[in-house]
């Protein structure tokens, strides 16, 4: 079985940083697209970034993008999400997520879910 865990969610004020982290175990994930998404509450899950597995190629949206850093230690089966500059608006449950197919930024592009880590920034 695929299973995604995330860790590393807490409280921090505006501007400082958080690093997440998903464990995955159960498959081999090379070419895999691994993604991360973010809920607010009261508000849909909305894309933050991706990557693929093996290579590397990541990309983010608008939002957090200069912001935010997806990277991977594939010996330890572990992916991150590097949080700087934090903004009260980054506040939401924070999921790992893998894709079988290319990825994309819908959530429908994903077959894995974590059960998700809570961020929350303070003003």
């Amino acid at each position: 079985q695929v299973q995604l865990v995330e860790s590393g969610g807490g409280l921090v004020q505006a501007g400082g940083s958080l690093r997440l982290s998903c464990a995955a175990s159960g498959h081999t994930f090379s070419g895999y697209v691994m993604g991360w998404f973010r809920q607010a509450p009261g508000k849909e899950r909305e894309f933050v970034g991706a990557t693929g597995w093996s290579y590397g190629n990541s990309y983010y949206s608008d939002s957090v993008k200069g912001r935010f850093t997806i990277s991977r230690d594939n010996a330890k089966n572990m992916m991150y999400l590097q949080m700087n500059s934090l903004k009260p608006e980054d506040t939401a449950v924070y999921y790992c997520a893998a894709s079988r197919a290319k990825g994309g930024s819908s959530v429908r592009d994903y077959d894995y879910w974590g059960q998700g880590t809570q961020v929350t920034v303070s003003a």
